[in-house]
């Protein structure tokens, strides 16, 4: 399982699952990308080059969502796949910050069935379970 949407009274929530954090980042791109329900255009592909720096895992999760929102909101695309340059965190690196670099892969969209106004801190959960899976938990403003 990727992703699964989860009950929530007036807000979008979504766990995603990875084995490794890009693969985390990548379903929960995924899981955002449903919830906005896009029409699509066209079969034709587009990219766009994405860095983000932060200051921990979490915030760098946040950021990375929120400036996919902008770009899809922006560009009128939908953002289903990301190829990781680079995904570090502080932990790994001790006394640097959180980095993502890729490229975000999509397509041009119609419109939207939803629109989620923003990506939120609330509730938000990124764990390494016992069995080394990732698993992370984020609340979209809708």
């Amino acid at each position: 399982m990727e992703y699964e949407i989860l009950e929530h009274r007036a807000d979008l929530k979504i766990r995603a699952f990875g084995r490794t954090k890009e693969e985390l980042f990548s379903n929960m791109l995924k899981g955002m990308i449903s919830g906005l329900r896009p029409e699509i255009l066209n079969s034709e592909t587009e990219t766009r080059n994405i860095e983000i720096k932060s200051p921990d895992l979490e915030s760098l999760l946040v950021d990375f969502l929120s400036e996919v929102l902008y770009l899809t909101q922006v560009n009128k695309e939908i953002y289903t796949d990301i190829k990781f340059k680079k995904l570090n965190d502080p932990s790994m690196n001790s006394g640097q910050v959180a980095e993502l670099e890729g490229e975000l892969v999509g397509q041009k969209v119609q419109r939207f069935g939803e629109d989620i106004k923003a990506v939120t801190y609330y509730e938000l959960k990124i764990e390494q379970k016992e069995d080394k899976n990732w698993e992370a938990t984020v609340l979209f403003d809708i």
